[in-house]
């Protein structure tokens, strides 16, 4: 069924008013942040002592060509860390988000090449941040006018 086109052009400003794309990139950055920074949590004990189990999981099950083991867990677990918490106040959205989506695609590759659906969906919350930066809505939008798309 088609709208008339006057219906459907109203119901498409009303929809971009309830929906500007600040909301859009502020939860996308929350949503993906999220995601990082629980998987993060996983690999340490206290603030950030990284688990034996940590060491231990980057030696077998996510063990990397051309990185030692245990420089992996420790810029995997930095990563994790550092890169939600800017994401969280919109600071540095782009670099992090692009950090966050070269580490999807280690995990893609090298990791768990048969989980491309979520990898997938990770990607599509990070391109936009990449692509747009964090938004009116962010910190990067307070120091440079630029950053506000």
């Amino acid at each position: 069924m088609n709208l008339p086109s006057p219906i459907h052009g109203a119901i498409v400003r009303r929809i971009e008013t309830l929906l500007p794309d600040a909301l859009l990139l502020l939860v996308a950055r929350l949503g993906i942040a999220a995601i990082f920074f629980l998987s993060g949590r996983t690999k340490v004990d206290g603030i950030l002592t990284i688990t034996d189990s940590t060491f231990e999981l980057f030696r077998t099950e996510y063990a990397l060509p051309l990185v030692p083991p245990d420089l992996a867990a420790t810029m995997a677990t930095w990563a994790e860390h550092l890169f939600p918490i800017l994401l969280l106040f919109g600071l540095f959205t782009r670099l992090s988000a692009f950090a966050l989506l070269g580490m999807t695609l280690v995990i893609q590759t090298f990791v768990y090449p048969d989980a491309w659906p979520t990898h997938l969906s990770w990607a599509a919350i990070l391109l936009p941040l990449v692509a747009r930066g964090g938004g009116i809505w962010s910190m990067d939008a307070l120091i440079s006018p630029r950053s506000k798309m």
